[in-house]
């Protein structure tokens, strides 16, 4: 077999290591020299891409970063020469059942609760995929469940990949400048249940019509499940409780109210439950439950401000999700824009000012029609001019609702920076 890896950073590296331990043939393409330099036992290109390196190649495995209409991928279609994503080609390598987890917001969070909730079920689960840990990697062990979170990066170059068993959080438009079109991105997530039959349970969020429709459209067998009601057949909240298969538990008990939180936690407890967790596991995972970090994050509160890091909402429907769960905001928005619409965000009654940063600055103040708006250069100045803005009762909120590599080297640098920017301005005061 000889294979052609595109991307040299961790999907990549990890299909590489694979490809080498079944012995194949391979060479890796990156655009960057740099991503290759310490690969120098193998075939390797930069540069611009050239179609000739595709001379002999049985498969192309693709990394997440190459978007779909870039010039490797198109040129290997083309050709006619078989494209996997490196979701596909571990898990034709991997014996442990799999729980594929997916959707526009929420899948780190739900795949850290699934791993934990069977973990504490005394069995051994490993979380990989998108979360950080290449699933090529986890060839070779023995865990007793593996959970995947996939993005629709990952989805889109699927083959004879099947769950056994698949969570469908939410759909909304995110990754246009990859995928190029909403529809594109729907089938890319819809890809999760694209192999699957009436034996292969499909948590969905009942209550998102895009998750729905795929689900309907779907051969699985359906689990629906909701942060806001509990549907009949399904599962999730109903009459201040978290409804649950086999658990029974008082919202009380729960330390989170919002709805998006309580989806995830009831797709999270679903989907465990399924995959054999005990419902004492589930019940203290849940109870135990803190926000994935950088995820609408209490930096601190001064003066009757509360200032909260969601630097991960990278997409509007994240943004506006976080904007909807505070009634008065003084909002950091901004970055790079992934060909969405913004304007939702600044729009949303909630948010009463607005601080915009990054290459999508304009556009963020050009859409605040009727709210004070202030350009900012920097993290520091924006959240300078936000303490400014901000009075009794608001809540500063980073939820930018962009990509951050126009400024920052990831959501996490760019949540640190406002942290530490918040704590330099507030406990320096």
């Amino acid at each position: 077999m000889r294979m052609l890896v595109l991307g040299g950073a961790v999907s990549g590296r990890g299909a590489v290591r694979l490809a080498e331990r079944l012995g194949y043939e391979v060479a890796v393409y990156d655009r960057d020299p740099a991503a290759l330099a310490d690969l120098s036992n193998l075939p390797t290109f930069d540069s611009e891409w050239r179609p000739e390196w595709l001379s002999g190649i049985d498969v192309v495995v693709t990394s997440p970063g190459i978007p779909e209409h870039s010039a490797p991928i198109t040129s290997a279609l083309s050709a006619g020469v078989t494209v996997w994503g490196e979701l596909e080609f571990a898990a034709r390598h991997l014996s442990a059942p799999i729980v594929a987890i997916t959707g526009t917001n929420g899948k780190t969070t739900v795949t850290t609760l699934v791993a934990d909730m069977l973990n504490a079920s005394g069995l051994q689960a490993t979380a990989a995929g998108n979360i950080g840990t290449a699933l090529a990697d986890i060839v070779g062990s023995t865990p007793d469940v593996i959970v995947v979170e996939a993005s629709s990066f990952q989805l889109r170059f699927i083959d004879s990949f099947t769950p056994d068993l698949a969570v469908l959080l939410n759909i909304a438009p995110d990754h246009l400048d990859w995928h190029q079109t909403f529809d594109n991105y729907r089938q890319a997530k819809a890809n999760i249940v694209r192999n699957v039959g009436p034996e292969v349970p499909l948590v969905f969020d009942v209550d998102d019509s895009e998750a729905s429709l795929v689900a309907g459209r779907s051969r699985a067998r359906l689990v629906p499940v909701s942060g806001k009601a509990r549907t009949d057949g399904g599962w999730g909240v109903e009459g201040g409780r978290l409804l649950l298969n086999g658990l029974d538990l008082s919202l009380d008990e729960v330390p989170v109210g919002d709805p998006s939180f309580l989806l995830d936690l009831a797709a999270a407890g679903a989907a465990a439950l399924l995959a054999g967790a005990n419902t004492a596991a589930v019940r203290d995972v849940i109870t135990a439950f803190e926000p994935v970090r950088h995820r609408r994050t209490i930096v601190g509160t001064w003066r009757d401000v509360m200032w909260i890091d969601d630097s991960k909402a990278t997409n509007p429907h994240s943004a506006l999700a976080a904007v909807a769960a505070y009634p008065s905001v003084v909002l950091i928005a901004g970055g790079r824009n992934k060909a969405l619409d913004l304007a939702p965000i600044v729009r949303h009654p909630n948010v009463r000012s607005v601080v915009a940063i990054g290459e999508a600055a304009d556009e963020i103040i050009g859409a605040a029609l009727h709210i004070p708006s202030v350009r900012a250069s920097s993290m520091s100045e924006a959240v300078a001019v936000a303490a400014s803005m901000a009075g009794s009762g608001d809540a500063v909120l980073l939820a930018p609702g962009c990509a951050s590599f126009d400024m920052f080297d990831s959501y996490a640098h760019r949540g640190e920076v406002f942290r530490q920017a918040v704590l330099e301005l507030e406990e320096g005061e």
